[in-house]
């Protein structure tokens, strides 16, 4: 008899045991609890120890953490007529686990065909200029339109990144060759710019220095002392344009002699000597001849 109470309190206990575990659950900081009693939806449960009605609740987990979806890579063809392949990221979490009332399979999932769905429909109006510089704009437009389609199922799209935009080799070629023509432009630019600068800049210094003649020759010393720091074979020396003009005027006064008038009249006397000096020659020649002719 006793054997049989024994096994019977057993078998309570067990019982007891069994049902507890079904009826108990403990859920973490970062997870809810939805509850279905008969099928419908309960209020929200959790974090903490849950007690549900044994073979009457059922409860379904959900996750508040943010969640990565990685979207699978898209084909598009841009604005512009320019075929790219596409590869973005989303990242989600529940934020009223009450209308989250899908399974995490289901809500990944439809997640993912929005997030395509809106990939295609958004990057197929943008030039691929725009995909490929304005990203942050077109991540937040594309945030933007997610969340609210996701939004009546409790999920918040916290985010969506352009990760990867493939384009074909020609474009990437040409694309280059564009870049490459920009930044040439802009170092010529630079160029010019500069150039402009230092004419501006010698441009003063001349007039500094047209106040003064005295600056001139100190620039020229301190010219001389920048050369002689130099171990080069070859040095150049700065000779004054001062120095030069007396030899330019000599030249020129020289070469207005040569070619005008004067010249002529130089090359008239000069022939003229000549003719007097031939004559004097013959006639002192001939006088010793007829001195020694006989008397006829």
């Amino acid at each position: 008899m006793i054997e049989a109470v024994l096994i019977l309190l057993l078998c309570l206990l067990g019982a007891a045991a069994v049902l507890a575990g079904m009826s108990i659950r403990v859920l973490r900081e970062y997870e809810r609890g939805i509850v279905f009693r008969l099928g419908r939806v309960t209020q929200e449960r959790g974090p903490g120890l849950i007690f549900l009605l044994p073979a009457i609740d059922r409860m379904v987990r959900v996750s508040l953490r943010t969640v990565t979806l990685k979207i699978p890579a898209q084909d598009v063809i841009t604005r512009d007529n320019v075929p790219a392949r596409v590869t973005a990221v989303a990242y989600y979490r529940i934020i009223d686990s009450a209308k989250s009332v899908l399974e995490i399979e289901d809500v990944l999932a439809g997640t993912s065909q929005i997030a395509q769905t809106t990939l295609r429909s958004v990057l197929g109006k943008v030039e691929l200029d725009s995909l490929l510089s304005e990203r942050e704009q077109l991540n937040d437009h594309l945030q933007q339109i997610i969340d609210d389609q996701t939004e009546p199922w409790g999920v918040k799209v916290t985010s969506v990144e352009i990760k990867d935009v493939e384009i074909p080799d020609m474009m990437q070629h040409a694309i280059a060759r564009q870049a490459e023509a920009e930044r040439e432009r802009r170092a010529k630019v630079i160029n010019a710019e500069g150039e402009f600068q230092a004419a501006a800049r010698l441009t003063d210094a001349a007039e500094v220095i047209s106040r003064n003649p005295v600056a001139i020759q100190l620039r020229y010393l301190q010219t001389l002392m920048e050369v002689s720091n130099n171990k080069s074979s070859t040095i150049v020396f700065p000779l004054p344009i001062d120095v030069l003009q007396p030899l330019v005027r000599n030249a020129e006064s020289r070469a207005a002699v040569e070619s005008g008038p004067e010249r002529d009249h130089l090359e008239e006397a000069v022939t003229a000597a000549r003719r007097a000096l031939d004559a004097a020659t013959t006639t002192a020649m001939e006088r010793p001849e007829r001195v020694a002719a006989p008397p006829g």
